[in-house]
């Protein structure tokens, strides 16, 4: 037997078209599958709500940790007699966060707890800017109390006195319990009323009363205005007004506004008992259609 090698050409095999397409599918559907899943995951409301918040929550802590976000330098415009440091202290805005700071309190705080303020604005900028703006009630008056000075304000309200007021008309209290010596006092000199002034500042103190009731307030200036050599009275509840008289005497003249006419009554009155040879120990036009006096 002879052996034949023969060489058989075998038919080429290929993958049908429609199986290529299927494994492509089925390779890029298993890859495909997780990126779905996890783009679905991180896409969902609830995982976006959860960035945000987080977000939120980092912002604000840098926001609360950063001192650019706090009120350090604190301007106070309009002041005169108030130090800016106590209208500082009354706001409670020093040291506060922007975001802590209320301007309508601060500004309420301001008018209610210093005496003397009758009108305050607190402005807010981002990020840490503040500025205070006061309005003064400026004195027309000195209300003493003993040692004390207080300022009365045109609405008849007392503030301690802050600074030397030379010029303005004093009016001593004579209330029984607040110390006060019937005997004419000296009028204190410039260095006298500015120490008296420091005193209030450094230890506030109140007046008996908060206001000046306006009969009072409004008869003293009258008297100042007719007499304008008269810069001091004094005044006791059951009497009312009265000054020293230059030549002697003491004489009250009540409350209200109808001074003018006690004044002629009063100068009536002097000239008469003058020309009898009789000094006034005292003199009383506090009503004017009953007068009374003591002579000698």
């Amino acid at each position: 037997m002879r052996r034949m090698d023969t060489a058989v050409t075998m038919p080429r095999l290929s993958v049908p078209k429609n199986a290529r397409r299927r494994r492509r599918r089925n390779q890029t559907r298993v890859v495909r599958a997780p990126i779905a899943s996890l783009r679905q995951i991180l896409l969902s409301a609830r995982w976006l709500s959860l960035g945000v918040l987080a977000l939120s929550i980092y912002a604000l802590t840098l926001i609360g940790m950063d001192e650019n976000f706090y009120l350090t330098a604190i301007p106070v415009e309009g002041v005169i007699s108030v130090p800016a440091t106590e209208v500082v202290q009354a706001s409670n805005l020093a040291g506060s966060h922007i975001f802590a700071a209320d301007p309508g309190t601060a500004a309420q705080q301001i008018m209610d707890n210093v005496p003397g303020i009758i009108s305050a604005e607190v402005t807010l900028n981002w990020p840490n800017q503040v500025q205070i703006n006061v309005t003064e009630d400026s004195p027309i008056a000195i209300w003493v109390e003993g040692s004390n000075q207080f300022w009365v304000t045109r609405t008849g309200r007392l503030v301690p006195a802050r600074s030397a007021s030379l010029g303005l008309l004093m009016i001593q209290s004579e209330v029984e319990g607040v110390g006060v010596a019937t005997a004419v006092p000296a009028t204190p000199t410039g260095d006298e009323t500015a120490d008296a002034a420091e005193t209030a500042v450094a230890e506030p103190v109140s007046a008996n009363m908060r206001f000046l009731p306006h009969d009072v307030l409004a008869g003293a200036l009258q008297l100042k205005q007719l007499r304008p050599n008269i810069d001091r009275l004094y005044y006791r509840p059951s009497s009312g007004l009265s000054y020293q008289d230059g030549r002697g005497w003491r004489v009250f003249f009540g409350t209200g506004t109808d001074m003018s006419q006690k004044l002629v009554v009063y100068e009536t009155i002097v000239e008469e008992l003058l020309a009898q040879g009789l000094t006034p120990q005292y003199v009383s036009v506090s009503n004017q259609e009953k007068p009374y006096y003591l002579a000698q």
